[in-house]
């Protein structure tokens, strides 16, 4: 498949006491007519990458190709091709809804008619209400209808979603799916995992500025070597587990245990295996539960495996 995004190698440093490398050595090929998630923890990197890659930033070192064209020799070109949606828009308060998209609408030499792209992200009833009275989703679904009236071939959306409430978000992924119907590509950050693994054909999870990995949801999550996790608590542990994960490693059916804050984890082939062993082994160790749930492996299991700690836990300073 030709490519949509190609970038080998990339660095960003941003120059301090001490310097901080935000970026260090990332590798991306992302094919035409897929969407593809860049995910990770805040701080990872991804809104660096993506910036580097709308033209917003330059990189300290690496090769970039959008498109088959080059920022610095095609800039024009480029930004004819391409749609952003940034981490936070600011719109003038007092346009309207039409008036800030027919402004959007200048920008391109081609693009579709605002009415249309309205229409696409169920606004057209907002047309002449101003931004400043726009709910959070209505602002965020302008923020994407500017970011499509140029008709690109390349959608960015960096964490598009970010503070959303559950039905603005289920408005946007559909949006987004519309999209991509229609053969188009997009590059899509977020650190829901939900999400990725709903909308994404392929996805790169980032940490500390490298992709530590890629490859389908399904793919990833099949590494963790089974598709369902049991979490537990023991009675009495507080935030103190008292028995080594390795010990619950063992039983049928489990391929790999962990030890969270407050729970254990267990990846598991076979839940059905797998509950009566555990059970049996807490009863022989004379332990009680405190909870215990059962749950279809995701993203964010694959991330705590390959990093060692959640997405919301922020990294320490350097």
């Amino acid at each position: 498949m030709p490519l949509a995004i190609r970038c080998a190698n990339l660095f960003k440093r941003y120059e301090g006491r001490p310097p901080v490398d935000a970026v260090r050595g990332l590798d991306l090929a992302v094919e035409e007519g897929e969407c593809f998630g860049l995910l990770g923890p805040n701080g990872a990197g991804k809104t660096t990458t993506i910036e580097i890659l709308e033209g917003l930033l330059t990189a300290t070192s690496g090769d970039v190709e959008v498109l088959g064209m080059r920022w610095g020799r095609d800039d024009q070109r480029i930004k004819q091709r391409i749609g952003i949606s940034l981490q936070e828009t600011k719109l003038a308060d007092k346009l309207s809804v039409g008036e800030t998209l027919e402004l959007f609408r200048s920008f391109y030499n081609q693009g579709l008619e605002p009415e249309e792209v309205l229409r696409f992200v169920s606004l057209q009833d907002k047309s002449g209400t101003w931004v400043v009275k726009l709910s959070g989703g209505q602002r965020q679904r302008l923020a994407v209808a500017c970011a499509l009236v140029g008709d690109p071939q390349l959608l960015f959306l960096d964490e598009p979603t970010t503070g959303l409430d559950p039905q603005s978000r289920r408005e946007l992924w559909e949006i987004i799916r519309d999209f991509r119907r229609r053969g188009r590509t997009v590059l899509l950050t977020t650190h829901y995992m939900d999400e990725a693994e709903r909308l994404c054909d392929r996805v790169a999870i980032v940490d500390a500025g490298k992709v530590i990995a890629l490859g389908t949801p399904r793919e990833l999550i099949a590494t963790l070597g089974g598709e369902h996790v049991i979490d537990f608590a023991l009675a009495g542990d507080g935030r103190a587990p008292s028995v080594a994960p390795s010990q619950f490693a063992a039983l049928p059916a489990v391929q790999s245990a962990r030890c969270e804050a407050d729970h254990y984890s267990l990846s598991v082939a076979e839940p059905h295996v797998a509950l009566p062993a555990l059970l049996a082994e807490l009863s022989a160790r004379g332990l009680e539960l405190a909870n215990l749930t059962t749950r279809h492996a995701s993203l964010e299991d694959v991330f705590v495996q390959l990093a060692g700690r959640h997405l919301n836990e922020e990294d320490a300073p350097p």
